[in-house]
């Protein structure tokens, strides 16, 4: 059996419950990589990510560089004499840094390679209308993920899961398939896969302006999809034209409702305590909506005290 060495690379909340995992079943991490502390919100004060917090709660020594070739970083990683590298949601690395330790480095994906590389798998499982996607760890070469594959699991996506809730079944799923993983190259009966040369493979583009606004004369389940694939981060949005005025609004949670009606594309319609918007073959219901400068909330709140007029129009 191997005696393992452990070094950590990781930034977001996703990271976190893999690192915890790993030290939950006493494995030796003799490092932790994250980003350096970024400036976070109205007082532009300077927040540790959520893998530093952690490890600082746990006192293991942190390494936050900037850049990951410089020689004082590569210097450092020498001296704290890893011989297992594990990455989850990190940026990518050069090749004199996932080259170094003796039984390589291997990273978690959040979906089933070789579909969905990229920045942004979960998001785009759901915005594609996936009923299933998973997790997979693999070795890291020099290319963005596409290294030899370990272990994958396949996870279900629901109807009305957000990508919130798949978010945190692949971050808990994923951190049992790292130990999984960490086992086998422990016992050294690790063994990998060559990722498969398809086709055409489905991309996980990272996430824009352009590509996270509602096309109100897309598919209804299109749509929905594109909301739920964005709820609650960074959310899906569209432009509201109400008597003269355009704002942007952010859409956290809707539901469908198919049905043959004759309104323009885009109409709003409000009906009691409800916000619907006409789209082909029937209606989005918005639920949970964020006018600029307020809190997100459910439509019976927003319409206390905001006035969609008769000619109020998504576009």
């Amino acid at each position: 059996m191997r005696d393992l060495r452990i070094l950590f690379m990781g930034t977001p909340d996703f990271a976190v419950e893999t690192l915890k995992t790993i030290i939950e079943n006493n494995y030796n991490v003799v490092g932790v990589i994250t980003a350096p502390d970024r400036p976070a919100g109205r007082g532009r004060k300077l927040r540790a990510s959520a893998v530093k917090e952690y490890a600082v709660s746990q006192n293991l020594p942190i390494l936050q560089p900037t850049n990951l070739k410089d020689e004082t970083f590569i210097k450092e990683l020498t001296e704290l004499q890893a011989n297992l590298n594990i990455v989850v949601a990190f940026r990518m690395l050069p090749e004199v840094v996932w080259s170094m330790p003796e039984y390589g480095t291997f990273n978690l994906h959040a979906s089933l390679l070789p579909d969905y590389r990229g920045a942004a798998p979960i998001n785009w499982a759901i915005i594609n209308g996936e009923q299933k996607t998973g997790i997979t760890t693999f070795f890291i070469d020099e290319k963005i993920d596409t290294g030899h594959i370990i272990l994958q699991k396949e996870i279900e996506i629901k109807d009305k899961d957000t990508a919130g809730i798949l978010h945190d079944n692949l971050m808990t799923e994923g951190a049992l398939l790292v130990i999984d993983t960490i086992k086998a190259i422990e016992n050294e009966t690790v063994t990998t896969t060559e990722q498969p040369k398809v086709g055409e493979l489905k991309t996980a583009y990272k996430l824009n302006r352009d590509n996270t606004k509602i096309n109100w004369n897309d598919d209804i389940h299109s749509i929905y999809n594109l909301i739920r694939g964005l709820s609650p981060y960074p959310s899906a949005w569209s432009s509201l034209h109400n008597k003269g005025e355009e704002v942007s609004i952010k859409v956290y949670t809707a539901e469908i409702e198919s049905q043959n009606h004759n309104f323009d594309i885009g109409k709003v319609i409000i009906e009691y305590s409800t916000i619907k918007v006409a789209v082909k073959n029937g209606y989005v219901i918005l639920h949970k909506i964020q006018l600029p400068g307020k809190k997100a909330m459910d439509a019976k709140a927003l319409l206390n005290g905001y006035t969609f007029y008769k000619d109020a129009k998504m576009g």
